[in-house]
């Protein structure tokens, strides 16, 4: 199954403001597992990950929180608002300060996570290689982990970092079975042989 998209408000074209976006955004009834997004503008509906993706995201929480701050969480379903870049992303695994993500509301300043991360599914590959390396870049991500499964028949992981002027330095890159490493504040390297394969 393929990503969805959610046609704009009917009269309005390609210019309707983001608050109007938004507002679909918030009263899109997906069924239940499917991830609701802003991307480029265009509000998307993913189906829900496969087990493999699951147990991906589950292991590098697992591994995460061995090393994070007791004031930090990771959370899988807090949305990150880049209204800059005409999107509401949710990624897979979020490390944001746990003040940060309290209180009313559905989304979070992108540029509040010390680590985001995506994990590539069929559906949503090219929104996460192109479209969130550049949108979390451009709204100052420190770090952004793109776990790619579906990468050419190799899995691979990639870090980006050091955003500046809106692109992202390529840290490390790794086919899955080697270690790619996290700077501080997280000091840790991980393996990434423990990843499933689709």
């Amino acid at each position: 199954m393929s990503a969805l998209t959610v046609d704009p408000v009917p009269g309005q074209g390609q210019g309707q403001d983001w608050d109007d976006t938004v507002r679909i955004w918030e009263e899109t009834d997906a069924p239940e597992g499917c991830k609701v997004e802003i991307i480029e503008e265009i509000v998307t509906v993913s189906p829900p990950p496969s087990k493999d993706h699951n147990t991906t995201a589950a292991l590098l929480q697992r591994r995460l929180y061995t090393v994070i701050p007791e004031d930090w969480e990771i959370y899988q379903t807090l949305g990150r608002s880049l209204p800059g870049r005409g999107g509401i992303y949710v990624p897979d695994l979020v490390v944001v300060a746990r003040a940060t993500a309290s209180g009313p509301g559905n989304t979070v300043p992108a540029e509040e996570a010390r680590l985001v991360v995506e994990i590539t599914s069929r559906a949503n590959a090219n929104h996460d290689r192109v479209s969130k390396v550049n949108g979390y870049a451009k709204a100052g991500v420190e770090l952004f982990l793109l776990l790619d499964p579906w990468h050419s028949g190799r899995p691979t992981a990639t870090l980006y970092g050091e955003p500046e002027g809106g692109t992202y330095r390529v840290l490390a890159t790794v086919e899955y079975g080697g270690k790619i490493s996290l700077p501080e504040p997280f000091g840790i390297d991980l393996d990434t042989g423990v990843f499933p394969v689709s």
